[in-house]
């Protein structure tokens, strides 16, 4: 039976955070649920939606109360979820668990080998919610964000060693299913190479379409309708925030990189090929992958 839960910590109160919150009460979750953030605007929009029944203001009382929790889940960009890790790891115990939702996995998961691989210190299992918005902070936070989005894991063989640890693990894991997410399980390399692709990739696309529209169209409103929808969709991810786009272009560097050039090849293969057959091979091509989603 898996180990119950009664007090979480949410560190890290935006989009993720309190969608986080909104949904575990959603799912029947009865504890408390403390919640800090460094900008107390989005800490006080959490609380008043009911994410947490707590606020925590102070990044120091935030760290005692970690050491009361079941759960501390850290909610973020990657380098802030890095550096709570560091704080934490010296002041949590064994029976407690730490999780998070970074973007990235590969430095999260070798942080969490190096700091929480002992009996006597918390359990960490990296995690990543396929679930976001363009849209950042608390008034955007959705309690159905996560439901029929994957839910990936992350957690190596060294992060799981003794039977406690893995119910503590499997605790969330359940928790995860009733907010609708479904688990899956990746090696931390893996995940970050195939996010290059599918998540990372198609934001920067969109960047770099919104960027240079910027440069090139009358910034007269008005002119931002004569794409109509395609436009508006082709964009969407245009408004996300640099905060946290920073730090995954940071720590999944390579990965992005090779995705970039291999898009830059796709297009100047098109550029190329305006008036042949192969621009319909091209259509076919993406008319099939299409089609899988």
């Amino acid at each position: 039976m898996a180990a119950p839960m009664e007090r979480i910590l949410i560190v890290g109160t935006g989009l993720l955070g309190a969608s986080t919150g909104l949904a575990l009460r959603e799912a029947g979750f009865s504890g408390k649920i403390f919640g800090w953030d460094k900008d107390l605007g989005q800490l006080r929009v959490a609380i008043e939606r009911g994410a947490v029944t707590e606020a925590i203001s102070d990044a120091g009382q935030a760290l005692a109360a970690a050491g009361d929790a079941d759960l501390v889940l850290l909610c973020g960009p990657v380098y802030s979820i890095l550096d709570w890790m560091q704080s934490l790891a010296g002041q949590l115990r064994a029976g407690q668990l730490v999780t998070d939702v970074g973007s990235t996995k590969a430095q999260i998961t070798a942080a969490a080998e190096a700091l929480f691989v002992s009996p006597q210190r918390a359990t960490f299992l990296p995690g990543h919610p396929m679930a976001g918005r363009e849209m950042s902070g608390a008034a955007a936070a959705d309690v159905a964000l996560f439901r029929g989005a994957a839910w990936i894991f992350t957690a190596t063989p060294q992060l799981l060693p003794t039977t406690e640890q893995q119910d503590l693990a499997l605790a969330w894991r359940q928790w995860v299913g009733r907010m609708g997410a479904i688990a899956i399980d990746l090696d931390p390399v893996v995940h970050d190479q195939q996010l290059a692709w599918t998540s990372h990739l198609p934001q920067f696309l969109a960047t770099a379409l919104a960027a240079e529209l910027q440069s090139r169209l009358d910034p007269d409103p008005a002119h931002g309708q004569i794409g109509g929808r395609a436009l508006r969709e082709m964009t969407r991810l245009g408004s996300s925030p640099f905060s946290m786009w920073r730090d995954i272009a940071a720590t999944n560097t390579d990965a992005i990189a090779a995705a970039l050039l291999a898009l830059e090849q796709r297009l100047a293969h098109i550029r190329e090929n305006l008036r042949t057959p192969e621009l319909r091979e091209e259509f076919e091509r993406a008319n099939r992958f299409r089609s899988r989603l």
